[in-house]
């Protein structure tokens, strides 16, 4: 089967990626996995649709493995992603932890019927990939036991992670790729099966998907300069991920500076500097189903 899903990403192909921000956001997200935890009773069932990697899901498991345990079900159609997950959390995940894997994708009319009634539902990132979201959300409050909590990842503060003027080509390199990805995410977005606009916010689509007690919160990302090695790879890759996907969106110029920022042999290589960072936030929305 084909790794690109139906928003026509190649998400194996981003595994590396996937695994390193896991590993910058984990200190971060322990404590949004550990809140959401505590709404729910002994034992539960928690779905993690769209896991990646599986980092979400690594926090909830060693959450889970502190207390009574539960079961955690992995969702994803990209299988290369879904054999890492299962990988990670099980090794996370105590002897008092289920760990199951799904393949399969939200825009799934039968999810429900692959999916057993859960009673937490964590979706970050996905949402956005799917054409109808306001839909999507409902198909996902579908999944919830009476009780129940749906989470979503969506939104929050874009990442930064370069200096104003990193030396090569113009200043302001960093803001016109988050710019251009801008421009991107809004083709993307328009060119997804059964695309319709969504104008309005995150806590009123998921009231409109039935749900009460909605709260949207916040989690900081912030690993200040110097940089460790790890935070070093993971900009030489976003960089070079903002670029591919920005694409003829970005001038020559600034597609030479990236070149020059991202390859490994050349005097300006991005892994060999001690001013990088990365800073941002994540927001998390979320309800309970009556």
């Amino acid at each position: 089967m084909s790794a690109h899903t139906h928003d026509d990403i190649d998400w194996a192909d981003r595994l590396a990626q996937l695994r390193m921000a896991d590993a910058l956001d984990a200190e971060a997200l322990a404590p949004v996995a550990r809140r959401l935890l505590a709404r729910l009773p002994g034992r539960p069932t928690l779905l993690d649709v769209g896991c990646g990697a599986g980092g979400m899901s690594v926090l909830f498991a060693r959450e889970l493995s502190r207390g009574e345990g539960g079961t955690v079900v992995l969702l994803d159609a990209t299988p290369a992603l879904l054999a890492e997950a299962r990988r990670a959390v099980a090794e996370a995940a105590g002897e008092n932890v289920e760990v199951v894997g799904v393949h399969g994708d939200l825009a799934d009319p039968r999810l429900a019927e692959r999916v057993p009634g859960v009673h937490l539902v964590w979706a970050s990132g996905v949402v956005h990939h799917v054409g109808d979201q306001q839909a999507a959300l409902r198909a996902l409050a579908g999944l919830v036991r009476p009780g129940g909590v749906l989470a979503i990842g969506e939104g929050g503060l874009e990442m930064r992670c370069l200096p104003w003027d990193v030396g090569v080509g113009r200043p302001g390199l960093e803001h016109r790729l988050l710019a251009a990805r801008a421009e991107w995410f809004a083709g993307m977005r328009a060119g997804l099966p059964g695309s319709v606009a969504m104008p309005y916010g995150w806590p009123r689509a998921l009231r409109e998907a039935g749900l009460a007690d909605v709260e949207s919160f916040g989690a900081l990302i912030d690993h200040p300069m110097p940089g460790s090695d790890l935070l070093r790879e993971y900009v030489v890759h976003r960089v070079g991920w903002l670029a591919e996907s920005a694409g003829e969106r970005l001038d020559a110029a600034d597609r030479e500076a990236v070149a020059a920022l991202t390859d490994p042999d050349g005097p300006d290589f991005l892994g060999h500097r001690d001013d990088l960072f990365l800073f941002g936030a994540k927001a998390i929305h979320c309800g309970r189903l009556r």
